[in-house]
């Protein structure tokens, strides 16, 4: 039977014959569904018109994106240590030659993923590699629309998935909201892997927002929360979760100062 996934946000369901009357992923106030309704599609179809395309973003890292571009068009970020390869957010798409590509670049041992946004096809990803543990935060447990014994919930404010690649819990945008921060990264600088729980904005600072295709603004403790979690990790680039959403250098300075920049612009009156 088909795994079917939703066409909107790209989660993929448990197979049956049937998708399943809504998805609960859109339903939520921080996504949509969208405007023409509900629809469905599976790997199978997207197999005939879709395909994976790489590209390295520094050495080690490498980014695996959808084209044409799928649902909310995420890259998933592949990070490559002596330890074994962690995939860092997902994509819905995945075929034999992804795979292929992927175990030829040393293959995974893990995947983790920012927030309910991003789970797409995890599931499948997780089996192609022989049932790779797929690292969630607890508190966004009930966002697992396709239960797995793959999914290993982790509670707490930090946990690491192999020497110098590290979960941090930032809530805001998802109560499990989480980002990783690879110290190997920038050439031993330290990089942050943030999805859009840390938006890369167009003018190269970063935002944050509860719902950002709703907009609705985060409130300012959890901003404050997120820059609190981070202040004590280095890194230069910070990679959002598009292409082109990469801030690649200053991270830290940015980060302080969008931080400021947010909190000023939804606590003060209007400027001119």
């Amino acid at each position: 039977m088909p795994a079917f996934i939703c066409t909107t946000c790209g989660t993929q369901y448990p197979p049956g014959e049937a998708p399943p009357p809504a998805c609960p992923v859109c339903q939520d106030e921080r996504q949509y569904v969208n405007l023409l309704g509900q629809t469905w599609t599976t790997l199978e179809a997207m197999r005939r018109t879709h395909f994976n395309a790489f590209r390295q973003h520094e050495p080690d890292l490498i980014g695996i994106g959808t084209v044409p571009a799928f649902a909310i068009a995420q890259r998933a970020l592949l990070i490559r240590t002596p330890h074994g390869n962690i995939l860092w957010d997902c994509v819905s798409f995945i075929d034999d030659a992804t795979i292929e590509i992927v175990r030829a670049l040393g293959g995974l041992i893990g995947i983790a993923i920012s927030h309910p946004h991003y789970y797409s096809s995890m599931i499948a990803w997780s089996q192609a590699f022989g049932g790779v543990p797929i690292h969630q935060h607890t508190r966004d447990r009930k966002w697992v629309m396709r239960p797995d014994p793959a999914v290993q919930f982790w509670d707490g404010p930090s946990k690491e998935l192999v020497p110098g690649v590290t979960l941090l819990h930032c809530p805001g945008h998802f109560a499990g909201a989480q980002v990783l921060h690879w110290a190997a990264g920038a050439g031993g600088k330290g990089a942050l892997l943030s999805g859009d729980i840390v938006q890369v904005g167009w003018d190269r600072k970063v935002s944050f927002m509860r719902s950002y295709p709703d907009l609705i603004p985060l409130d300012r403790s959890s901003v404050e929360h997120i820059a609190a979690v981070l202040q004590p990790w280095p890194f230069e680039p910070i990679y959002g979760a598009w292409w082109d959403r990469i801030l690649p250098a200053d991270g830290k300075a940015v980060l302080n100062y969008s931080v400021q920049r947010y909190i000023e612009a939804i606590s003060a009156p209007p400027k001119d």
